[in-house]
């Protein structure tokens, strides 16, 4: 029988390595069939296959990315309720998630469909690969209650201390989406289209197979039909947390998209670049967004336990898992990037080779940086300030705008390499002083708390 776990008791470090583990697990299933659907596509469908699919990149993110952090933002208040052991409200928040999910992705899925055209115009899309960037884009936005329901029920069950079973639905979506890649692109010749297709297709299955498993094996979740009803102010308290979360990535995403319209006016190799060097860069990042998560788990369920002081530590554990990480990786990435660009592109290539180790390089010197704000904006988010987290990403957005409107047209390629990077620093800028102010806050709240309790008593 499935079980919850509490993470607000014990030495946060193995706590908080365990469930990162797990979720690392499954992100870097995740990254892989990204990287199997463009290595599939660039190898089999050609160069500016490649380019259409990476052209809409950012798009996607800030679609999926509000999505996806709306069902992180839902998740916090279970995790919230779950740390004390509030369990009836707990099911209640859940209930109400669900039917707000139904209707924000089928309203969502309706606008982003009939505006795809459009947004790849605005987004100066080279006339060679726009046809096959809408068809991959078009099915990527019907696909998005798919991916708004997988990702909130795995965001549930990890607020209830269980990474383990969205890895193994994770698992299969992966490994049926590797197959229906090569199905639909080699067999029916669908092109990019069979790409999205088999993505949102493995998704959706896999999202139904989550949702009957969760509710069959999970008796914490068995709930009254009381319980089930929609009630309007717990929809408020969902909705005031997971909007400003999905603002935040949106948000994040508007200065990417920025900076890829600035990238898609260097032509069609530099699209092809872009792709490639950002496929493998998001594999390396998994650990520092599983970390982060993680941390939003652990400082919501002890948020909610009346614990503070286990989250400083929680901060610490983490933070010293990930410049170890980083130290890693920036090894790893700086003796091997162009290795990893033989993966998607032909070694004749050079110019697209060149520029995607370019990327890497610069990109990995800051990962210390991204892997800081996963810490300390998961943290936040994690204790219910989604707002100060939504404004670290409006401090992202700007730095990627600067970046796209005066550096990329005088330095080329090379601006696009640090618009990430300092993104991520102006991001820091932000969430440090953030954090100081959020721990302080929790600390004053949980002593008056206790100050309360003890004069009633």
């Amino acid at each position: 029988m499935a079980t919850s776990k509490e993470m607000t008791a014990g030495p946060a470090l193995p706590l908080i390595l365990k469930f990162t583990l797990l979720l690392l697990l499954g992100n870097l299933l995740q990254q892989t069939y990204s990287l199997v659907d463009a290595a599939i596509v660039g190898n089999f469908l050609g160069i500016n296959a490649l380019a259409s699919v990476g052209a809409s990149t950012s798009v996607v993110f800030l679609i999926l990315g509000f999505c996806n952090g709306c069902c992180g933002g839902f998740g916090i208040p279970v995790a919230q309720k779950f740390g004390a052991r509030d369990y009836s409200t707990m099911r209640s928040y859940v209930a109400v998630s669900l039917k707000l999910a139904a209707g924000m992705s089928v309203v969502i899925a309706l606008l982003t469909c009939i505006l795809c055209e459009d947004i790849l115009r605005i987004m100066r899309t080279p006339e060679n690969i726009f046809e096959g960037a809408y068809a991959y884009l078009l099915v990527t936005f019907i696909g998005v209650p798919c991916t708004f329901f997988y990702n909130l029920l795995s965001s549930i069950i990890r607020a209830l201390g269980d990474s383990k079973t969205p890895f193994w639905f994770l698992l299969f979506a992966a490994v049926l989406n590797i197959i229906l890649d090569l199905f639909c692109i080699l067999v029916f010749d669908w092109g990019v289209a069979g790409a999205a297709i088999a993505t949102v297709f493995s998704q959706g299955l896999s999202a139904v197979l989550c949702y009957i498993y969760m509710y069959r094996k999970f008796e914490i979740l068995q709930g009254t039909p009381k319980e089930r009803r929609f009630q309007s102010k717990l929809a408020k308290t969902l909705l005031y947390i997971g909007v400003p979360m999905g603002l935040q990535f949106s948000i994040t995403a508007i200065g990417s998209i920025m900076l890829q319209s600035a990238n898609n006016a260097l032509g069609t190799a530099c699209v092809a670049a872009f792709t490639s060097a950002m496929r493998i860069k998001m594999f390396f990042i998994c650990m520092f967004e599983s970390l982060g998560i993680a941390m939003a788990t652990y400082s919501g369920q002890n948020y909610g336990a009346g614990k503070p002081e286990r989250i400083w530590l929680g901060i610490k554990a983490s933070a010293l898992m990930m410049i170890i990480y980083a130290a890693f990786t920036f090894l790893l990435l700086m003796v091997g990037a162009k290795y990893f660009a033989l993966i998607f592109v032909d070694p004749s290539e050079t110019e697209i080779l060149l520029d995607t180790e370019l990327f890497l390089h610069v990109s990995c010197m800051f990962f210390p940086m991204l892997g800081l704000l996963c810490i300390l904006r998961y943290t936040i988010q994690g204790v219910g300030f989604t707002n100060l987290a939504m404004f670290s990403g409006v401090a992202e957005m700007i730095a990627r705008i600067l970046v796209s409107l005066y550096a990329v047209p005088v330095f080329g390629f090379i601006a696009v390499c640090y618009g990430d990077p300092m993104a991520w620093i102006a991001a820091d800028l932000f969430l440090v002083p953030a954090f100081i102010y959020v721990y302080r806050r929790l600390k004053k709240q949980v002593l008056t708390n206790s100050t309360v309790q003890q004069t009633v008593a």
